[in-house]
């Protein structure tokens, strides 16, 4: 069984999805995706959600 973890960043840098990367992925998570809230008047993202799997503890013995 998977779990899954969602990490919301309001500062939507390249320095600051490394960071959230960085330490899910030291924690064992595996990154699945990153999604982007854009703003209506600007071509940057407003915030992104960056998410994450592993697989659960309780089936780690398969």
């Amino acid at each position: 069984m998977l779990e899954y973890k969602v990490v919301e960043a309001s500062v939507v840098t390249d320095d600051e999805l490394e960071s959230i990367i960085n330490r899910w992925v030291a924690e064992g998570w595996m990154l699945d995706g990153i999604q982007f809230a854009m703003r209506e008047s600007s071509k940057r993202p407003a915030m992104a959600f960056v998410l994450f799997t592993r697989r659960s503890k309780e089936n780690s013995e398969e």
